[in-house]
């Protein structure tokens, strides 16, 4: 049967030299994947967001959310303070594609958000986005 390596006495080369023969497809081939994601990371031409907390604008607007939590736990829809009787009548029918967006204060407590929660689960919501503010 033909052998596919020859043995180390016959082929003529050390140690050493068979193991580079061996790295060197593998350095090609890094080196390739190397260039692939340099050129690919040069033609993404998209900028990148700018990040929450950067521009004094975003500081000054409040959050784009369907429903605010203020620190104290009330509700406010629309920029109106809402109670547990009205909020449910306030907010948009819950539906399959859209999720309700719901911004708390840093200071709003867990049983509050859980009241809140508890609330929205009874009205039909099944997905609730939190969105929160980076610390400073």
């Amino acid at each position: 049967m033909n052998e596919l390596v020859p043995p180390p006495g016959t082929s003529g080369k050390g140690l050493l030299d068979r193991v580079e023969d061996a790295l060197l497809p593998l350095i090609n081939l890094v080196f390739l994947l190397l260039m692939f994601f340099i050129v690919a990371g040069q033609l993404a031409n998209d900028p990148l967001p700018e990040l929450p907390g950067t521009s004094q604008l975003e500081k000054e607007r409040s959050p784009e959310a369907d429903l605010m939590v203020r620190a104290d736990g009330t509700w406010q829809v629309d920029g109106k303070t809402r109670q547990a009787d009205t909020l449910l009548a306030a907010l948009d029918e819950p539906g399959e594609d859209a999720s309700l967006r719901i911004a708390a204060d840093e200071g709003l407590t867990m049983a509050d958000l859980e009241t809140l929660l508890r609330l929205l689960e009874q009205g039909g919501y099944t997905e609730v986005v939190l969105l929160t503010e980076p610390g400073s």
